[in-house]
């Protein structure tokens, strides 16, 4: 990104790495090749952070100026500009459109072997479904949970982001509701090779986006707890084996859900790290 599109043609300004804790050298490797890091707690500090993918994209929000954001997961195996100028495109020629996703196929990486698809087991067995029962508009969208798009500031700091995986789903929910489907898209950008989760982690991940999606049917009056149906249960009981047999392994997976960030009192953009309602120090670039 920082080679092809902002030394080779200036597009980007903003090259942002949140790091939230990880043993890789995640954070030293991208500031080498460029990007500013910063961790997850150092954005927001008056606030205490929690786990996941969603609490990240958040608060990156306090930590970016541009018009126009781009998300792009930091698990892909392979990667080309060319996503970011995809995703980037739509909200560039049509001011009508606030919300893009990559679509893509997704191989399975199975050991040795890639399979040509089959790398998007939740999207096929929750999400998918989930949308086409009570969203059909958005049926259409290839790759629901994809974690590579870009939205219009102005759209992203009226969304809620729900902490955990459930935040893309969310975000195509609430979306719909603010600017209707002539409002998203989606661009085709090839093939997207990533790295795979175990069962027992799509299973946690599986349940963040039924409490999302049950979240939202709530809001929207199409459920009545105590009538419809009792509040989620969000602890998820799975099986391992050990000597003796199957043992259970029970996981809080509560989700909890951030407001939207112009709630805090920014004041204008976003695009700062200090605490909420204060001056700002200085404008990232």
């Amino acid at each position: 990104v920082r080679e092809d599109l902002m030394e080779a043609a200036p597009l980007v300004d903003e090259l942002l790495v949140v790091d939230s804790g990880s043993a890789d050298r995640t954070a030293e490797n991208a500031a080498a090749a460029g990007a500013k890091v910063l961790h997850r707690d150092e954005i927001l500090p008056a606030l205490p952070s929690v786990p996941g993918k969603g609490e990240v994209l958040w608060r990156s929000l306090a930590a970016t100026t541009g018009e126009l954001v781009c998300f792009i997961d930091a698990d892909l195996r392979e990667f080309s500009a060319t996503v970011v100028t995809g995703v980037l495109g739509p909200l560039l020629c049509d001011p009508g459109v606030h919300l893009v996703k990559a679509m893509y196929d997704r191989p399975l990486v199975a050991g040795s072997a890639v399979l040509p698809a089959g790398g998007g087991r939740v999207t096929e067995l929750v999400a998918r479904p989930i949308l086409n029962l009570h969203w059909p508009l958005l049926a259409g969208f290839v790759q629901p949970l994809g974690g590579e798009y870009a939205a219009r500031r102005s759209l992203l700091e009226r969304l809620p982001f729900p902490t955990g995986y459930g935040v893309e789903t969310a975000m195509l929910i609430d979306t719909l509701a603010l600017v209707g489907l002539d409002g998203m898209a989606q661009v085709d950008v090839g093939v997207r090779l990533h790295h795979h989760q175990d069962d027992a982690g799509l299973g946690r991940m599986a349940s963040e986006i039924m409490q999302v999606a049950w979240e939202r049917l709530h809001r929207e009056g199409r459920i009545v707890p105590g009538e419809d149906a009792a509040e989620p249960n969000t602890r998820m009981t799975q099986f391992h084996r050990e000597a003796e047999g199957f043992a259970p392994r029970s996981t809080d997976v509560t989700v909890m859900e951030r407001p939207p960030i112009r709630t805090l009192g920014l004041g204008g953009r976003s695009g700062r790290r200090d605490q909420p309602g204060q001056p700002d120090p200085s404008a990232s670039a």
